[in-house]
């Protein structure tokens, strides 16, 4: 833009830039080492493979049926809104497949765990796995991974224990899962409940939670401890979460369990050696982003080229629950550097149809909302080219100045300059006026920002000017 009348410039429009590359953008050269190869006598894919459609022929069954029954114009496929099946489509499938009505919900939710199913509102559609099912052996065995992911899902938890010590034993699994992959044979219960015990003891330490009371020889404290109002999740027995969680891994084909003792099966042995391969990947990475927290991160992930980037963000998640690790990343989505705002979005692609109720939910936060929009766009198979269409004129300005504020942060002041060529305002005048309404928190830095670093004079006193003019009010 070389314009030295403002008001007469023209703004080219390009694409967006991805986020990920408004700081300079460096590959840290890493020594490539050889493709890790599993343990021996694990099957090859393709009979592993065969064993998760196996698994899920049920759920496919049903995800086949409602692509064929439940198609534009037809009725409703859920009650609520929130994925559970409609009676009257219940009792439809129910008919057609010769099932019961509690057999097809069942298999439903387990299509719709693996990826099978898509859910969005009242209406479902088939899933990009389903497509692929019968040709592509790693979206059947992604399939299944998902599945095994959510096993906590698929199985309902016992009613009559604690949240809290529940979510204990449900965070406390991978390692009780690695050890029946290290023992490669059938382990006896007692020895899983006391590995489980452990671990989960190992938790409520780290919380702070074990009271060690007054060690011998040391006076008492002279004040009391306060009691707590409820009795502490500590007196929960675990024997009888230890045995739902077994048996929810067994529906999912990941173990076997019976006679007082459990087996990985060959998919699920697989499976948590790729866990614990990623795992080790992550660990060997120069900044250590397996053991941050979701801000840090995504800021040691900031100058990295975005494949690079998504390979950290998947370690990053196979190393911690999908739904907390959703949750970090939506806080930090939520804090004040917009770079690390985009950062969060892309990790979320990454996570896919996990993430979908948390995106959904944030729709309501203006901060937040065109991210969400945009992330939901892609996963419903809009081109990223053309998700931008579904943002309003607003939204889109609302996040060019949220990008522009990354990119003032962290960015260069050319790069800055070129950001300038991807407003969806066709004039210098509109783009200052739009940005001056949209009030974001962020329009008087990126304005500063950009008259600093813009060569034209005359354009710069624009900027500064609708700068002044946020400022005051005018």
């Amino acid at each position: 833009m070389t314009s030295r009348i403002p008001r007469d410039s023209r703004l080219r429009l390009v694409r967006p830039r991805p986020l990920a590359g408004a700081p300079a953008a460096i590959e840290q050269r890493r020594a490539r080492r050889p493709a890790p190869r599993p343990p021996e006598g694990t099957p090859a894919p393709a009979e592993l493979a065969g064993m998760a459609r196996s698994v899920l022929a049920a759920a496919a069954r049903v995800a086949r049926w409602a692509d064929r029954a439940l198609g534009p114009g037809g009725d409703s496929a859920t009650a609520d809104g929130k994925a559970t099946l409609s009676d009257a489509t219940a009792r439809r499938a129910a008919e057609a497949l010769g099932l019961t009505a509690g057999q097809v919900r069942a298999d439903w939710d387990t299509a719709r765990l693996a990826g099978l199913i898509e859910v969005h509102g009242d209406s479902a559609r088939p899933g990009w796995r389903l497509r692929a099912w019968d040709r592509d052996d790693s979206a059947v065995l992604r399939g299944w991974v998902a599945l095994c992911d959510a096993w906590s899902l698929a199985c309902p938890e016992p009613g009559e224990h604690e949240p809290a010590a529940v979510a204990e034993v449900v965070t406390a699994m991978p390692q009780v899962l690695s050890f029946l992959q290290l023992s490669a044979g059938p382990v006896p219960l007692p020895q899983l409940l006391d590995l489980l015990e452990q671990r989960v003891t190992e938790l409520r330490t780290e919380r702070c939670e074990v009271d060690y009371g007054p060690r011998p020889g040391t006076p008492a404290a002279t004040e009391p401890r306060p009691t707590p109002a409820e009795p502490p999740a500590a007196d929960a027995p675990l024997e009888p979460l230890l045995d739902w969680a077994l048996r929810a891994l067994a529906s999912v084909g990941a173990l076997t369990y019976g006679d007082g003792q459990a087996t990985l099966t060959p998919l699920g042995s697989w499976a948590v050696w790729v866990k614990l391969e990623q795992i080790c990947v992550a660990a060997q990475s120069p900044a250590g982003n397996i053991e941050q927290g979701a801000e840090d991160m995504l800021r040691g992930c900031a100058r990295l080229r975005p494949a690079a980037a998504r390979a950290e963000y998947r370690a990053w998640l196979a190393a911690r629950p999908v739904g907390s690790a959703v949750t970090e990343l939506i806080a930090a989505a939520r804090g004040e550097d917009a770079l690390l705002r985009g950062l969060a979005f892309e990790a979320l692609r990454v996570v896919g149809a996990p993430a979908e109720p948390e995106v959904r939910a944030v729709l309501d936060e203006p901060a937040l909302r065109p991210y969400a929009l945009l992330w939901l766009a892609e996963h419903d198979g809009v081109d990223p080219e053309d998700a931008h269409e579904v943002l309003t004129r607003e939204e889109a300005t609302w996040l060019w100045v949220d990008t522009a504020a990354a990119v003032a942060d962290h960015g260069e002041a050319p790069l800055l300059v070129r950001h300038l060529e991807t407003a969806v305002q066709p004039t210098v005048p509109s783009l200052l006026d739009e940005v001056r309404a949209v009030g974001h928190p962020r329009t008087v830095q990126v304005l500063v920002a950009l008259a600093a670093a813009h060569p034209d004079p005359a354009f710069a006193k624009a900027l500064r000017r609708a700068a002044f003019q946020v400022h005051t009010g005018g």
